[in-house]
């Protein structure tokens, strides 16, 4: 239990209507989930307006009510806390419900468009081999110490993002690392979390459905490291053109890194084939499980953050070695024919165009590279004629299909990505709207010494079709396409 006016610090309160010194014994967002002595806080939202549902709340017991227009009519019992944000306050009052867990234990965040999830299961990762007990919440699953929860959100709502933390801290957790999306941000789902430092991977074309255009998808990003204290670092991809704009008004210790260009912190790729990389480091050379440049970039960034975190040097250095990529992220499947058969999570343009990349770079001869690849329904149009584009240019077989297309018609969303072919590129793709048919394709034209490439999915073992999800891993479909038949 907390009083009201213990929960109200960094609120920003614009008017008070009741006493504040009312005794509050859980918070909700949700008015199906509101209990006697409970705090209901009314955010807009793109689809339902909290506020909508505030006397519903009061029929259910809430005691008092933040929000961010005040109500016509509440009854004399119910204190109002009208404010400027409601998400910005629920972020402040969440964390202060559960004691200010963030306060306990150093909290990093990751942003980017690619990158995220690896960066961030790599220092969870790294920070048990150092024998730490840490903390990580992703894309794939979040994690407290060993014991893995699953995740719906690339980041949680702030309700759910301070419940985890307390958990975290009471468990003893030094170290938490956890993915900062772009809506998570502009959502003010991180808003009352002491962050220790950031770290930026890079930004292209992604969510612009969402924050409007590029512009918008930038400033959501940088808002992350325009809020950092000066006590926290802020690590940027000095390879990426906007790392001056992220921290450009920040209070934090800005710590640039860069693979290919001039940077505080540097990594030079020595070695790069499909068995791993070899890089030097900090004056050490360091072997990796890790393939590709977009993974020394992301084994850059966990370096710097382990020094900026005070860990021993050569210490980390040991352990990251014995780094492994996280699931379906550039992960190989068993395949016959000594064909190479790759799963990875590419489902934007630059990430697509960095994994064929690395494909190319660690072809020996006269392979083909076959790619399946598609884009999601309901999401951003303009990025699927660049994806088909990517491909094509990368590959030289492709096969275009399903990948999530949610409420959309796959057939149309296949027909957005063929605009963005040529018609040499048309020559060599094939639409195949279903994506076990498509898998299944892939594996039968692949040849020996060929690399298939299925793109876009990852880790996910489901397809998002009419708000049904249905079981679907690319891993296993991948794995028995080229299972021997008898």
């Amino acid at each position: 239990m907390k009083l009201l006016s213990d929960l109200l610090y960094d609120a920003r309160i614009l008017e008070v209507r009741g006493t504040t010194h009312v005794a509050v014994e859980h918070v909700a967002v949700d008015s199906r989930k509101v209990q006697p002595l409970g705090l209901f806080v009314a955010v807009p939202g793109t689809i339902v307006d909290g506020h909508d549902y505030i006397g519903k709340a009061i029929e259910s017991g809430a005691a008092c009510v933040i929000c961010e227009r005040m109500p016509e009519e509440v009854p004399e019992h119910v204190t109002v806390v009208q404010v400027k944000s409601s998400a910005a306050a629920l972020g402040h009052v969440a964390a202060a419900f559960h004691n200010h867990p963030s306060r306990e234990m150093k909290v990093v965040a990751v942003t980017g468009t690619n990158g995220k999830t690896t960066t961030v299961s790599l220092l969870h990762q790294l920070y048990r081999l150092l024998d730490r007990k840490v903390g990580m919440l992703g894309t794939v699953e979040n994690r407290i110490v060993d014991h893995v929860l699953p995740a719906t959100h690339t980041t949680p709502d702030a309700l759910s993002l301070q419940a985890l933390l307390r958990e975290m801290a009471d468990a003893g957790c030094t170290h938490v690392f956890m993915e900062a999306s772009s809506h998570a941000i502009v959502q003010e789902r991180t808003a009352g979390t002491l962050f220790a430092g950031a770290v930026f991977t890079n930004i292209t074309h992604d969510h612009l459905d969402y924050h409007g255009d590029f512009n918008g998808y930038i400033k959501a990003k940088k808002q992350l490291f325009d809020r950092l204290p000066a006590s926290a670092f802020a690590a940027v991809n000095a390879d990426d053109p906007h790392a001056e704009d992220m921290v450009a008004d920040t209070k934090a210790k800005v710590v640039t890194m860069a693979v290919q260009g001039v940077a505080d912190e540097r990594a030079r790729m020595v070695e790069n084939q499909i068995t791993g990389l070899v890089l030097h480091l900090d004056g050490q050379e360091l072997y990796s499980q890790l393939v590709g440049g977009f993974n020394a970039s992301n084994l850059l960034a966990v370096y710097v953050v382990s020094k900026m975190l005070g860990a021993d040097k050569m210490n980390a250095l040991t352990q990251m070695s014995l780094l492994k990529p996280p699931a379906g992220r550039f992960e190989r499947v068993p395949a016959r024919d000594g064909i190479t058969a790759i799963v990875d999570y590419a489902h934007t343009p630059d990430a697509l165009d960095n994994v064929l990349k690395t494909v190319a770079h660690v072809r020996t001869g006269g392979e083909n590279v076959i790619t399946v690849v598609g884009c999601g329904g309901d999401r951003d149009v303009a990025k699927r004629p660049v994806m088909a584009r990517s491909a094509a240019s990368g590959s030289d077989r492709v096969i275009l299909t399903s990948d999530n297309p949610r409420s959309e018609d796959p057939a149309a969303i296949l027909r957005d990505m063929e605009q963005g072919l040529d018609p040499i590129d048309k020559r060599k793709c094939l639409s195949i709207v279903d994506r076990r048919e498509a898998i299944r394709t892939a594996a039968a034209l692949a040849e020996p010494g060929d690399i298939v490439l299925v793109a876009g999915k990852g880790h996910e073992t489901y397809q998002e079709i009419r708000g049904e999800r249905i079981p679907f891993d690319d891993r296993l479909e991948l794995k028995e396409a080229f299972a021997p038949t008898t």
